[in-house]
């Protein structure tokens, strides 16, 4: 079993969660939103890193996937979104996870099978994957499907290296 913790960065709102993958079916461990926006800057990544930490800790994943950031049109902005990413990043590597990145296009045509789907599309197709009673908020439901995406690509390659090696093997 392989537990992942994905995470949706942002600077007012930062999205994790936690799955552990049995196979091919992910597992929900916890989800949530690290909600920030009325801290200074400076104590928003304090939180997100403190925070991420502690998850980490608590729930000993095993590996770390990182939704990429896109280009907003503010540049403020988007140099504030990399910060918060970062702050992410140095608590996932502080705890010895390397970090796998994917496209927010990756995670949605893994999650709902359309690289361009809404949130709300996201939400109940994250609801229903991992038998959820409710769906979670979008920033917590994009940091779960960032994590499945990572669980299912890391499975997609153990089958395709397991498929080389038997044909290999057979022609040795």
């Amino acid at each position: 079993m392989t537990i992942i913790i994905g995470i949706d960065p942002g600077s007012r709102i930062t999205g994790y969660g936690v799955v552990a993958m049995e196979k091919a079916r992910a597992v929900h461990l916890t989800s949530g939103c690290i909600e920030i926006a009325e801290l200074a800057f400076e104590a928003r990544l304090c939180v997100i890193f403190d925070a991420i930490t502690a998850i980490v800790r608590e729930f000993e994943p095993t590996e770390a996937a990182v939704e990429k950031i896109f280009m907003n049109r503010n540049a403020d902005s988007a140099i504030k979104l990399g910060q918060a990413r970062g702050a992410a990043l140095v608590a996932l590597a502080k705890q010895g996870l390397a970090v796998h990145e994917y496209s927010p296009n990756q995670i949605k045509q893994a999650i709902v099978g359309r690289g361009h789907a809404e949130k709300a599309q996201v939400q109940h197709m994250i609801k229903a994957l991992l038998s959820l009673s409710s769906a979670p908020k979008a920033d917590a439901a994009d940091a779960l499907a960032t994590a499945m995406c990572h669980g299912h690509t890391q499975q997609g390659l153990v089958a395709v290296r397991s498929a080389r090696r038997a044909r290999a093997g057979r022609y040795s």
